[in-house]
């Protein structure tokens, strides 16, 4: 055998252990945001809604992630269970669990709301999939015995089902003419920023620990 042939057989023999030996290139977290008009990014291009600027901030902060925008306008947690298990594929590893706000503004019974977020929670975990419950309070117009009894039920569910919990989604944007649309409810793209720039502690230690399960 000729020395062409010796050098070609061992350089194709190197090249197949170094291919067997590398590691596979890692999976991207893949989360899905879900949730109502606060998450959808109404009245926004898509590239300024929540789930695209915070998986931009993700990014940025050197995590491979992809959020997809699973966001309805209008949608009740009621809505939310009616659709969470065709709206959150297979292979989801994550979800920002947003809903609560339109309940608050219909009136409706903070008890149904925690009931139906805690199915939410329950379908999700089943599945394996971890969530970073988003928090929501009353508006003050509600009253005092309304706000008491809706604004603690994200601090109860996180702790029944030991998730993350970010307290409120809204946080810097409330009451900021700025920072929000015409509306005086939904931020505008800079108002999101805010938004996304609040939970960013939260959202890198989620995908984190995402990143570190087994």
């Amino acid at each position: 055998m000729g020395f062409k042939a010796v050098f070609g057989i061992l350089a194709a023999a190197a090249i197949t252990a170094l291919s067997s030996a590398a590691p596979a290139l890692a999976e991207p977290v893949r989360i899905v945001g879900f949730g109502d008009s606060l998450m959808a990014g109404y009245n926004l291009p898509p590239a300024e809604a929540f789930p695209a600027q915070l998986e931009a901030a993700l990014k940025a902060s050197g995590l491979d992630v992809t959020i997809a925008n699973a966001g309805v306008s209008g949608d009740t947690s009621s809505g939310g269970l009616a659709r969470i298990d065709w709206s959150v594929p297979d292979g989801t590893d994550g979800v920002i669990l947003e809903l609560g706000a339109n309940d608050a503004l219909r009136g409706i019974a903070p008890e149904q709301t925690e009931k139906n977020l805690d199915q939410m929670i329950g379908k999700l975990k089943a599945r394996g999939i971890d969530v970073l419950l988003a928090g929501m309070l009353a508006p003050p117009n509600m009253g005092g015995d309304y706000g008491e009894r809706f604004n603690r039920i994200y601090a109860g569910l996180a702790e029944k089902h030991g998730v993350v919990l970010y307290p409120f989604f809204l946080d810097g944007v409330v009451t900021q003419a700025g920072l929000q649309l015409e509306d005086g409810m939904h931020p505008n793209g800079k108002g999101v920023a805010v938004m996304v720039e609040r939970m960013l502690p939260a959202a890198e230690k989620f995908v984190t620990e995402l990143q570190q399960r087994p």
